[in-house]
Parts: structure tokens; C-alpha cells; sequence
């Protein structure tokens, strides 16, 4: 995903709270399953029991997939925010289009070290919010010192751009003005007068001169 010369620096996965509900979920019906298979209950209560289990176990499953397929990365140029397993879902913001970001965590999620992010940009997205991300007030550091590094790098290349277009201008003005072929007959003439050239020299400088116009 990285193009040439971009450099990542972080990778995440969304806090573990993301399947706390279907872990939690799935500790309840093993225990509550266990207690029913293992006692003298009716036949139905226990294939409940039993699919209870496998359901849950099911739902951590597909929690846990999502869980390894979401990836919220923040490069030197760039976020990246993908999703899915089959069915994709991506966005990107570019840094330098970035206005304002923004992190927000309630009494639990600061004690459990989760939160959200809203990333606000100049790109046709808009606004966007991240959520379950993990020490959200440190991605969001990182995020402003990377964009200050972009928009040094920035200024740096625009100031190369600009001393090499001086220097340019500068050897063009200092480069002697290159004489036309008008010019150099006249200067022929002026030895031809001065007799610094015989006639027949005069004429062939002045042909060849003329056979290059």
C-alpha cells in the first residue's frame, strides 16, 4: 500500500472493546450451557443450550475476522482506514488536506484507553469519525507532528525548486548573448575594410554565413 518514499507510522487495529460484548457473550452461554448440559434438564432446553453456545461462538468469530481486517494507518503523506473481508470498504486523507482533528472518550473508555476520532478535511469526505481507536490523544499528537513534518517537506522542496530556477536565471543572464548571423557579417565587413581579410575570404565567410540562415 506505501508508495515511493512514504514511510508508515502506525498501524492499528481498533481497541479489544470491539469484541468485548461477543467475548463476554460467549463466556455467559459456556457457562450458562455447561450448567444445563451437565445437568438432568429436558432434551430442548439443552439443544438451546447448545446452540446458544454456538451462536455466540459464532458472533466472536465474525467479530474477531473484523477485528484482524480493520487497520487504521497513518503514514508520513497520508491516513488510510480499511475494512472488510469480502466486502471492502477503505478512505484515505491525504494530510495536507486536513483541517482539525478531534478525539472524544467517555469515563470508561479513558479508563480502558479507547476512543473515538473525527478527522475533519478539505477532500470531498468531509468529516469523518473513527471509532474504538486505541489512545486516541496520541494518534491525534502523532497525526499534528506528522502533518508539520509534510508541510516542512513541503517548503523544503518549493525552496530547491526556487534556488534551482534562480540559478538558472542567473547563469541565462550571465551566459554571453549569442551573436546573429546579421551580427557576424558586420563584423566581417568591419575587418574586410580594415583589410584584416582579402576579398575572396570576405566573400566565402559571407556565403557560408548566409547558407546557415
Amino acid at each position: 500500500m506505501l508508495r515511493d518514499g512514504e514511510e508508515l507510522v502506525l498501524d492499528l487495529h481498533p481497541h479489544w472493546w470491539y469484541f468485548a460484548s461477543s467475548a463476554i457473550a460467549a463466556v455467559v452461554a459456556f457457562i450458562i450451557g455447561g450448567w444445563v448440559l451437565g445437568n438432568n434438564y429436558p432434551d430442548f432446553v439443552k439443544l438451546l443450550a447448545a446452540a446458544a453456545i454456538i451462536g455466540t461462538l459464532i458472533w466472536l468469530a465474525e467479530r474477531y475476522i473484523r477485528w484482524v481486517s480493520t487497520h487504521f494507518i497513518l503514514t508520513n503523506d497520508r491516513i488510510v482506514y480499511r475494512s472488510g473481508v469480502i466486502a471492502k470498504h477503505g478512505i484515505e486523507f491525504p494530510l495536507q488536506r486536513i483541517n482539525t482533528i478531534f478525539f472524544s472518550q467517555r469515563m470508561f473508555e479513558r479508563v480502558l484507553g479507547l476512543g473515538d476520532l473525527k478527522v475533519e478535511s478539505a477532500s470531498e469526505t468531509g468529516t469523518q469519525v473513527f471509532e474504538d481507536i486505541k489512545s486516541p490523544a496520541k494518534v491525534q499528537h502523532e497525526i499534528y507532528a506528522q502533518m508539520e513534518a509534510n508541510e516542512n517537506r513541503g517548503l523544503d522542496k518549493l525552496g530547491v525548486q526556487l534556488q534551482a530556477s534562480q540559478a538558472a536565471s542567473q547563469a541565462a543572464a550571465a551566459a554571453p548573448a549569442e551573436q546573429t548571423v546579421v551580427d557576424q557579417i558586420a563584423a566581417l565587413h568591419q575587418l574586410h575594410e580594415q583589410g584584416a581579410l582579402t576579398d575572396a575570404e570576405f566573400d566565402a565567410k559571407k556565403a557560408e554565413l548566409l547558407g546557415r540562415m
